[in-house]
């Protein structure tokens, strides 16, 4: 049990989330209202994300150095995992839009840059499925892995910076910060940042030990 404590953690810290969530007062804003929620499940999910993309990249290295079929492993796994929490971030996020733009797709360069980011995974997973052979898969993977995370982060982070945004914290519009952001909202968002990231970590550590048991099957 004392094993699976950041798993227990992780769920008391997302239903922590669930329920504060929408309970707790949050400012009252113009235009976000009560849609301002959003936020601890939209923003974490991504944080979610780049965790696990990340873990991939640092395993992808890994296979690179030693040629390990389990760090191989790992890192398409936690790119499967990083993708569904992608798609999740995406979905609330569109939700949001709806709400806040007046359209879930308004072609805002925040959200062309995401879907261009996200194509860039799917890409992943295209080559991956491209190559027969079992080496030569694991490593163009692995070196397309590691250029892929870079890119990802230039167009989520940088690019929409440098033109109008309609998404907080680019072009000149401000992020969330002290004056619309209270310490009662921190108190939900920073553990929902925690419990998502460790989910996460929970859900690529399953995907991997059940894709270890089905490649033993397949070699039996």
């Amino acid at each position: 049990m004392y094993q699976s404590w950041w798993k227990i953690l992780g769920v008391v810290l997302v239903m922590y989330t669930l329920v504060a969530g929408f309970m707790l007062t949050v400012p009252r804003l113009p235009i976000l209202h009560e849609t301002i929620r959003n936020v601890y499940f939209h923003v974490p999910m991504w944080m979610a994300m780049f965790l696990v993309f990340g873990v991939s990249v640092f395993y992808s290295v890994r296979y690179l150095a030693t040629g390990k079929e389990e760090y191989d492993l790992i890192a398409i796994e936690s790119v499967n995992t990083g993708i569904i929490f992608y798609i999740l971030g995406l979905l609330s996020g569109m939700l949001w839009a709806r709400y806040t733009w007046g359209q879930y797709w308004s072609n805002d360069p925040k959200q062309n840059s995401a879907a261009i980011a996200f194509l860039l995974y799917c890409a992943y997973l295209v080559l991956r499925n491209a190559i027969d052979e079992e080496q030569k898969r694991a490593r163009i993977s692995a070196i397309y892995n590691i250029f892929a995370f870079p890119i990802m982060l230039v167009l989520l982070f940088i690019l929409p910076r440098l033109t109008d945004s309609l998404h907080p914290g680019n072009g000149g519009n401000p992020a969330f910060g002290k004056y619309d952001m209270t310490n009662e909202m921190r108190a939900v968002l920073y553990p929902a940042f925690i419990g998502w990231m460790l989910i996460a970590l929970w859900i690529a550590t399953l995907r991997y030990r059940i894709r270890l048991i089905e490649n033993k099957n397949n070699s039996l």
